[in-house]
């Protein structure tokens, strides 16, 4: 009996461990960030976005009008814009996003929109066709330099991190990104929550 018990107090020891400087994992739909001459084109000079509700990430917010995207062989509409204003437009949607839109996406960081798909941004009557600027997301983790230090991890290093999530996986090729701007939280595209499971508040840990 007291080896059974042992063994039971061994393994909650070891699950709390591994549990241990876990990170908090967020799941993102497709999403527009528009620069100031595409909310001029989209919705009238002057145009100021209206802020709903303020997201994980410090300075950024869901904005209350939505917007069209639209591919070759299809659409989505009621797409969200998050702000604040960016200095490019960028939109980023899944991979199954992008191949019921009839576009060939690459995967890349946020930002780097160079040479990326095209897709055309549709509000009421008013369009704008961007020759790049839709990307699908590489999977990513903010971290403040705190957490990155507590990690032992640095900017722009590549991680796995396991997830505790109801499918339990590995996911692997994981970008940090490291700022005192952020709030620590790891970003997956609704894909890949689907493929693990996830559900809010799941948490994952990083695998150096």
């Amino acid at each position: 009996m007291q080896a059974i018990v042992e063994e039971i107090v061994r393994e909650v020891v070891k699950q709390i461990e591994d549990r241990e400087n876990t990170v908090l994992i967020e799941a993102s739909g497709r999403h527009v960030h528009l620069n100031r001459e595409a909310v001029e084109s989209l919705f009238g000079e002057g145009y100021q976005l209206t802020k709903v509700r303020d997201l994980s990430q410090p300075g950024q917010y869901v904005c209350k009008e939505r917007v069209t995207i639209a591919g070759p062989k299809g659409q989505f509409s009621n797409v969200v814009i998050l702000g604040p204003e960016r200095g490019k437009t960028q939109v980023e949607v899944s991979l199954t996003d992008a191949r019921m839109m009839g576009i060939h996406a690459p995967v890349r960081e946020s930002g780097d929109i160079e040479k990326s798909a095209p897709v055309t941004i549709m509000y009421k009557d008013k369009s704008i066709v961007l020759k790049e600027g839709l990307i699908v997301a590489k999977r990513h983790i903010h971290m403040t330099p705190e957490d990155a230090r507590k990690n032992n991890v640095t900017n722009g290093q590549i991680v796995k991190v396991k997830t505790y999530t109801s499918r339990p996986l590995i996911f692997d090729d994981v970008i940090i990104r490291v700022s005192d701007r952020y709030s620590t939280a790891m970003h997956i595209d609704y894909d890949e929550a689907n493929a693990c499971g996830f559900a809010s508040e799941n948490r994952g840990k990083i695998i150096l």
